[in-house]
């Protein structure tokens, strides 16, 4: 997810739904809610909970640069994809 600014934020859900209208309505404070991250731009799905959880630190460890390759390569133009 990102804000209108850029500031990026990976995190990891069993309910992708739920957890972008959390960030949305800003019902969990913290980085999120400070950062007004409220754009869905990347989702990787897994139907097991701990190659999910392994998955998002090793995106957590990458440079920024390395985070925007990614979304550029599904999403160029960093469209909400929440809204489709």
């Amino acid at each position: 997810m990102a804000s209108k600014s850029g500031t990026l934020y990976v995190g990891v859900t069993n309910n992708i739904k739920r957890r972008v209208y959390e960030h949305k309505n800003h019902l969990i404070p913290g980085f999120t809610d400070r950062y007004n991250v409220v754009r869905l731009l990347y989702v990787e799905t897994t139907t097991d909970p701990v190659s999910a959880i392994k998955r998002e630190k090793q995106i957590k460890r990458w440079r920024r640069e390395k985070k925007v390759k990614l979304i550029d390569s599904l999403n160029p133009e960093w469209n909400d994809i929440s809204e489709d």
